[in-house]
């Protein structure tokens, strides 16, 4: 693990595309600018791990919860002969 110091304002960067910025130190407390492209995600970790137990979760149910799942109507189709 890379440690550093930095103060208010002072930014790490991450390659080309992502900057952290400490924007605040309030009491125990840090409060981190982050900027990157909007397609990398940024999450606190408790809510990254909620998600990967989720997807877990998902990914182990079996086919028979398939079931439970609303099953679409087809509509008929229509001819475009008929007048």
């Amino acid at each position: 693990m890379l440690i550093l110091t930095r103060k208010i304002d002072e930014a790490i960067r991450l390659g080309e595309d992502i900057r952290i910025v400490l924007v605040q130190i309030k009491g125990g407390q840090v409060r981190l600018g982050i900027e990157c492209p909007p397609h990398i995600r940024v999450l606190r970790e408790e809510l990254y791990e909620a998600v990967r137990q989720e997807n877990v979760k998902a990914a182990s149910s079996g086919p028979e919860h398939l079931g439970i799942l609303p099953r679409q109507k087809k509509s008929p189709s229509k001819n475009s002969n008929q007048t």
